[in-house]
C-alpha cells in the first residue's frame, strides 16, 4: 500500500461508524510509537555512564543500529502480522569538566532514522516508510561521590592508588522536540514534545570488574498536535538498568546488560487507553581500544514486551569514538 493510501486510512479513523477501525488504527499508531520508545531505551542501555573521567576530556562518536522486530496487539483490535525494520545512524559528543567542585559531563546525541512498518488491519495490508532526524538528547551528569575532579598526571595517580572505587552520580536528560514530525501523519520519527529524564546511579569498580546500576524516570510533555487534532498524554515511565563489565588484556572488554521499563500509561484527549508499558531488555557488548584515542564497540540488544501491546525486537549496534584532552 502506498503512503497516500495509508493517509486515506488515517483520515477514516474519525468516521463515527468505524469505531472498531478507529481503535485499530489508534493502537497501530501506539504500537509503532512503542517501537520508537523501546528503541530509545535500547540505545540508552548505556554502561559506564558513571565512570570517573579526567576533566577536559572530549569524545566524539558515531554509530549505526539495525533493528528487526514484531509489533503485538490485543486480538480484539484485529491487527495482525505487525512488523518493522528500523535503521538508525547517530552522532554524539561528550565533554567532561569540573562544576561546583564535582566531576561533571555533558552528552549530546543526534539520531537519524530510516524505517519501514507493515501489518494487516482488519485483514487489509498496510505499509509505510519514514526517514529523517529523530529528537536530539542532551544529558548533564555529575558525580556526587567517589570521583574528584582531576586531570593529567593527578588523575592517573589517583586511579593507580584506587583500584577499588565506588562512584555515585546523578543526571538529567532533556529530549528536544525538533525531530521530523507531521501532525497529519500517524507515524512519525519525532515525538513533538519535551521529555525530561532525571536519573541516579552507582558504579563499583574492583580491579578488572565493574558493576553498575541506574534508575531513571521519564516525564512527558503533552503533545497537542497529535494525529487528528488530538492531544496525546503519557504518564511517567520508570526505567531500571544494570551492567557488569569485565576488562581483558589488549584493552578489550565485555559487558552484559539488562533493563526493565514500566508504566507510562497513554491518554488520547484525556481518555485512557488502559495500557501500561512493560518491556525487558538484554544486551551483550564487546569493545576494544584501537589506539590511545580511538575505540570501537559492537553490541547485540534484545527487547521483549511483557504485555499484550508492545514490540519485541533484536538490534545490532556498532559504534566508533575518538577522544582527546586539552
Amino acid at each position: 500500500m502506498t503512503d497516500s493510501a495509508v493517509g486515506i486510512k488515517e483520515k477514516e479513523i474519525f468516521v463515527p461508524k468505524a469505531a472498531l477501525h478507529w481503535l485499530a488504527i489508534t493502537f497501530l499508531g501506539l504500537g509503532i510509537f512503542m517501537v520508537s520508545t523501546a528503541q530509545t531505551f535500547a540505545q540508552d542501555l548505556e554502561p559506564r555512564r558513571w565512570s570517573h573521567l579526567p576533566t577536559g576530556l572530549n569524545i566524539i562518536g558515531s554509530g549505526a543500529v539495525a533493528t528487526d522486530g514484531d509489533i503485538t496487539f490485543d486480538p480484539v483490535m484485529q491487527i495482525e502480522d505487525g512488523t518493522f525494520r528500523l535503521y538508525s545512524l547517530g552522532t554524539s559528543y561528550v565533554r567532561s569538566f569540573e562544576w561546583l567542585g564535582k566531576s561533571s559531563r555533558v552528552d549530546i546525541k543526534l539520531p537519524y532514522f530510516y524505517g519501514r512498518w507493515e501489518g494487516n488491519v482488519n485483514g487489509e495490508f498496510a505499509a509505510i516508510r519514514r526517514h529523517g532526524f529523530g529528537d536530539p538528547r542532551v544529558r548533564f551528569s555529575m558525580l556526587l561521590y567517589g570521583a574528584p575532579p582531576l586531570s593529567g598526571s593527578e588523575y592517573m595517580q589517583y586511579r593507580a592508588r584506587h583500584p577499588v572505587t565506588t562512584t555515585i552520580g546523578a543526571a538529567v536528560t532533556v529530549v528536544f522536540p525538533v525531530g521530523e514530525y507531521f501532525p497529519d501523519k500517524l507515524i512519525n520519527l519525532g515525538g513533538n514534545r519535551y521529555v525530561i529524564r532525571p536519573a541516579i546511579g552507582v558504579l563499583h569498580q574492583r580491579g578488572p570488574w565493574e558493576f553498575e546500576l541506574t534508575t531513571s524516570l521519564s516525564f512527558y510533555q503533552d503533545n497537542d498536535e497529535y494525529f487528528g487534532n488530538s492531544t496525546q498524554e503519557r504518564d511517567p515511565l520508570w526505567f531500571l538498568q544494570g551492567h557488569v563489565t569485565r576488562q581483558f588484556a589488549k584493552s578489550q572488554f565485555i559487558t552484559f546488560s539488562g533493563g526493565y521499563s514500566y508504566d507510562g500509561e497513554y491518554y488520547i484527549n484525556g481518555q485512557s487507553l488502559d495500557f501500561t508499558e512493560q518491556t525487558s531488555f538484554l544486551s551483550l557488548a564487546w569493545g576494544k581500544a584501537l589506539t590511545k584515542r580511538q575505540s570501537i564497540r559492537i553490541a547485540y540488544i534484545k527487547a521483549n514486551t511483557q504485555v499484550i501491546l508492545g514490540s519485541s525486537s533484536e538490534s545490532w549496534m556498532m559504534s566508533w569514538s575518538l577522544a582527546w584532552s586539552e
